[in-house]
């Protein structure tokens, strides 16, 4: 009986590994439009704020508000409960990156984001700290969650 548990275990591990080597990862495909935002090398500086609270951002990243004014999908279409979950687990991942700076790249990861998932930023940090995090996995072919950074 133990033979037959082993050899089933070890048949369905080599089943798992068998479909995680052919599962490769989805291919992000960037439009041109997106191409001319990731090319440009004038600093774009994009402060997030929310005027109801005191939290703020500041991303000074190239090309980032020509994406999101023109790109990006427009505030209002994602839900802030929605924005607020993508974000916490973007984060997480983000600052694992940080402190790991000789298996990730330091000049990609060199803050942590200090985001704590109890406190209201209210919509429009949310909103905009998203779309950081999917302009930033688009251009430099990052992926920082189990999805596929779409627009």
């Amino acid at each position: 009986m133990r033979k037959i548990i082993f050899t089933l275990g070890l048949a369905i591990l080599f089943v798992l590994s068998l479909y995680n080597c052919n599962s490769a990862k989805q291919a992000i495909s960037v439009t041109d439009e997106e191409k001319a935002a990731f090319s440009q090398t004038e600093g774009d500086t994009i402060t997030i704020k929310d005027d109801k609270t005191e939290y703020e951002i500041i991303i000074i990243e190239p090309g980032f508000d020509f994406w999101l004014q023109s790109i990006a999908r427009p505030e209002g279409y994602y839900s802030q409960s929605y924005l607020e979950n993508r974000n916490r687990i973007m984060v997480i991942e983000w600052n694992q990156r940080v402190m790991q700076p000789y298996r990730y790249n330091s000049n990609l990861y060199e803050l942590r984001i200090d985001y704590d998932p109890n406190i209201d930023y209210g919509y429009e940090v949310n909103y905009k700290l998203y779309n950081y995090f999917i302009y930033f996995q688009r251009k430099y072919n990052q992926r920082l969650g189990p999805f596929v950074p779409r627009v």
